[in-house]
């Protein structure tokens, strides 16, 4: 089934936004009409948990009308759950993709490898590399299987992998799939998922209808903003759930409408977990945009000077290898261009400055705070604050280029939840800038920086 309109207005009733994401779907189907074929292909859908990327697959197979098989590659350690067990082995079987074949009865399905980026690794095998011949287009047309020992073709099979992050999905692996990013979703699309896709489906797996239980739009928001922060849904789920919990006991206690609203949602679901954000400002104290597994962040940096008795730099903020490096390079940039900056070059020389990145319990690792860091430090020099509310990303070198980072989407998403409407982002990143759709960018003023002296004078 290669209807085009069908198939884009099947996947947009099954979700909403991730317009990215169909327009790569429905360009594969018109390759696949135009060659006549119902040949294959290798999709990654890569994002936080909770943003529908298992959903997708199975609403890929439903819109296409071709049969689905899902297994999870997650901590799978051993080859022969991919390739078969030898038959002169005890309790040999065949492997996954035959079984998935057996269920299926066709060759052209939809096959989906969740989790690739958690798959294990041991003394038995590695199933990494077993699946370089599954997923090889050169390869699996001819693909052996040990428990048959007879050739199959998995040419016309569609795979559909997913992975939260790549980093630990090895790069032979990587080359062969085509990479589909799901970035998390912002309030206002959180919005439309809960009223016309969670909301309705909870109501109807607990048999409940509207009339019974009403929760108004502005409830709605207050869930999003002050329960589930999270990139997916998957944490809004569960709070709609505990409301239609709570609900449900009352209606058995003899009550005949629930009408929830802001006034009475700690009723249901306690004090919010999330007060609202206020980035801090400051001298010394300088907002950073940040990308995590579970989406963007901000993260304030603050600068100190401790004493004045000998020179010293000191980091705190459980900081990984990476930002520890960065670290030094802003302080030894910024300590080498003083004068650049109208500052007296011996001032350095006597002072003990201490930069911290707070919540100290919390890991932070990442090659994006360089440009944050030698901001926070010339702001305690020059005993300024940054004049306006803004947010900075990007690397620096010790000759003050600006370089590229990775997660803009994410970023952007962060910044505008928490308020802020001016952003500066390294020059080399313009281009993935240019592809955030555009609600994302509206009523956002950026700068694009090439050299450190660009972020300066911004």
């Amino acid at each position: 089934q290669l209807d085009l309109k069908l198939l884009r207005e099947g996947l947009d009733k099954d979700h909403y936004g991730l317009d990215d994401v169909k327009e790569r779907i429905s360009e594969f189907c018109a390759v696949r009409l135009l060659k006549n074929d119902q040949g294959g292909g290798i999709i990654c859908l890569v994002g936080p948990p909770g943003t529908g990327k298992t959903s997708i697959g199975v609403s890929i197979a439903k819109q296409m009308g071709r049969k689905f098989f899902r297994f999870s590659v997650g901590g799978m350690r051993d080859e022969a759950e991919i390739k078969g067990h030898r038959r002169t082995y005890v309790g040999a079987m065949p492997g996954k993709l035959v079984q998935a074949f057996k269920e299926v009865e066709v060759e052209n399905p939809v096959i989906m490898l969740d989790e690739i980026d958690k798959l294990g690794q041991s003394f038995q095998g590695d199933p990494a590399s077993a699946l370089l011949e599954v997923l090889d287009p050169e390869q699996n047309v001819d693909f052996l299987d040990h428990y048959l020992d007879v050739r199959m073709d998995l040419s016309k099979v569609l795979f559909v992998c997913t992975a939260n992050t790549l980093d630990s999905i090895p790069g032979p692996l990587l080359d062969r799939m085509e990479q589909i990013r799901l970035s998390g979703y912002i309030a206002e699309e959180k919005l439309q998922i809960a009223k016309h896709h969670l909301w309705p489906k909870l109501l109807k797996r607990d048999n409940l209808s509207k009339r019974r239980i009403n929760l108004s739009d502005a409830a709605l928001k207050q869930v999003i903003d002050g329960y589930a922060r999270e990139a997916g849904v998957r944490q809004l789920e569960k709070q709609l759930h505990r409301i239609v919990r709570k609900a449900a006991v009352k209606l058995l206690a003899g009550e005949k409408k629930i009408s929830i609203s802001g006034k009475n949602l700690t009723d249901f679901l306690g004090q919010p977990y999330f007060q609202t954000e206020k980035t801090q400002r400051g001298v010394g104290v300088v907002t950073g945009l940040a990308w995590t597994s579970m989406g963007g962040a901000t993260l304030s940096i603050e600068a100190n000077q401790v004493h004045s008795k000998q020179r010293g730099f000191k980091l705190t903020g459980q900081l990984g290898d990476v930002m520890k490096e960065s670290a030094e390079i802003a302080y030894s940039y910024v300590a080498s261009n003083l004068a650049q900056f109208s500052l007296d070059p011996a001032q350095l020389d006597e002072a003990f400055l201490h930069l911290h990145v707070p919540e100290g319990a919390t890991p932070k690792d990442g090659p994006s705070a360089g440009v944050t860091m030698a901001t926070a430090l010339l702001s305690l020099l020059m005993k300024k604050r940054v004049p306006r509310k803004v947010a900075m990303t990007g690397e620096l070198t010790l000759t003050g280029q600006v370089l590229a980072v990775g997660g803009i989407r994410e970023k952007v998403i962060a910044a505008r939840r928490v308020g802020i409407k001016e952003v500066i982002l390294p020059e080399a990143c313009r281009r993935d800038f240019d592809e955030l759709p555009d609600y994302l960018k509206q009523g956002l003023t950026v700068h694009f920086a090439g050299q450190y002296s660009d972020v300066f004078h911004t």
